[in-house]
């Protein structure tokens, strides 16, 4: 079959790989000039997520005179603003949080065991880091960590519970003095450089063939109808108005895997999905002194603000702002940009003092796009041409690699290896219902 895949994010590249390895021709449409340039670019790292690192679950969007919890939410919420925060919310009660991941966990044991065929097959590197410490201030936020760590037992997924004297033993780099309520230490899990592995992924793509990148270009609209589906493209830059002529590509399926360019993508064809942008922040900052810099990766649980080690920098990821989904193409506006930086420089200070120069840091924001039930959106939608792979949120980059591998079975018409009920949480339509 013919697959054109809308977007070369990595939701877009893994698509790609996936539906190669399962012998289809496919058309990857970006309209950056290469890939991995939009959301993928400033990623946080981590690369599968814990029920400590959902963007959904009991600490998150919380009262904020309950619990900081690092989210910035701009005044001015319109009504779809509202309800997309009343329908998370509904994930703080323990046994909803319990329940939703309990149906994301499927896809991310088979995103691992995707992720882990690729790299066996092709040993690639992308700046891999093992080791993850998730650490948690107050005895209240330590409270509502809870669920999450029950569900770790439950899984039986390794970690350490560890005191703030066990942190500071194992992470040199964390001090115990402010005092904080303790940590969860992850020896097993990992955060890697996402746009690194994109690249990758698509140089080996380049070089088996079957797969075409056609850069620069944007989706104006999709096409679908009983034999044939297609996407039209919007002009080139700099030609004169008059002589502009529609470029059409047909295929037999279309996925979207666009990010936050997905929404208005379908909305052309009447389906509205009810995902909201969340901008997310990122400062690649200059080591300030070398024996202050974390061994491993240090993640602040409530406020989600990830720091890790590439290279010569430490990449502080977090920082996020949620606001109505109409402004967020237009500039943040230096206040709350500057709000949202603050946030990263404080877990700098909080956590590894003295480790980055963050006055010389490099700032970086893009938007993801989060769903009102946490879980991605996985599927064919609106027509049986027509899939969807987006929404998969700030954490874990590596569920890109598991929820391509069920496009690709989905569009062969195999039975994806996730449970059904997985499979039915993630469908595009399951808003309707």
């Amino acid at each position: 079959m013919d697959v054109i895949v809308i977007g070369g994010g990595i939701v877009g590249v893994a698509t790609a790989y996936q539906l190669r390895a399962a012998g289809h021709r496919v058309c990857v449409v970006e309209r950056h000039a290469t890939v991995a340039q939009g959301a993928t670019y400033g990623h946080g790292g981590t690369v599968l997520p814990s029920p400590l690192d959902v963007w959904f679950g009991p600490t998150f969007m919380q009262n904020r005179r309950a619990v900081k919890n690092g989210v910035i939410s701009k005044v001015g919420f319109n009504s779809t603003a509202r309800d997309f925060v009343k329908r998370l919310a509904k994930l703080h009660e323990p046994e909803a949080f319990g329940q939703q991941f309990a149906r994301l966990r499927p896809l991310i044991e088979l995103a691992r065991d995707t992720l882990a065929d690729i790299e066996t097959r092709f040993g690639l590197e992308f700046e891999q880091r093992s080791g993850m410490l998730h650490v948690v201030r107050s005895a209240r936020e330590w409270e509502l960590t809870q669920p999450a760590l029950d569900l770790l037992r439950q899984f039986e997924v390794p970690h350490h519970v560890l005191t703030p004297a066990e942190c500071a033993a194992l992470e040199h780099s964390v001090p115990t003095d402010p005092e904080f309520a303790g940590g969860v230490y992850f020896d097993s899990e990992r955060t890697a450089n996402c746009p690194l592995f994109a690249k990758l992924v698509k140089q080996l793509l380049d070089e088996e063939g079957g797969v075409t990148f056609l850069n620069g270009r944007e989706v104006a609209a999709i096409r679908v109808d009983n034999q044939r589906a297609a996407v039209e493209l919007t002009p080139h830059a700099g030609e004169p108005t008059r002589s502009r002529e529609v470029d059409v590509i047909a295929a037999d399926a279309i996925v979207v895997a666009a990010g936050v360019g997905t929404l208005p993508l379908l909305e052309k064809l009447g389906l509205r999905l009810p995902l909201h942008p969340l901008r997310l922040h990122t400062l690649a900052a200059p080591v300030a002194h070398e024996e202050c810099v974390p061994h491993m990766t240090v993640i602040d649980a409530v406020k989600r603000i990830t720091i890790t080690r590439m290279n010569h920098r430490l990449r502080v990821a977090g920082g996020a702002v949620l606001q109505p989904a109409s402004q967020t193409d237009k500039p943040l506006g230096e206040p709350l940009t500057k709000e949202a930086l603050a946030l990263l420089g404080q877990a700098t200070h909080d956590w590894i003092p003295g480790a980055a120069k963050i006055s010389a840091a490099l700032p970086w924001e893009g938007l993801k796009l989060l769903s009102p039930d946490g879980l991605p959106v996985v599927g064919n939608a609106h027509h049986p041409r027509l899939f969807v792979n987006a929404g998969h949120g700030p954490a874990g980059w590596g569920l890109a690699c598991g929820s391509a591998k069920v496009i690709a079975d989905l569009i062969a018409g195999a039975t994806p290896d996730v449970p059904p009920d997985t499979l039915a949480a993630m469908r595009p339509e399951r808003f309707r219902d």
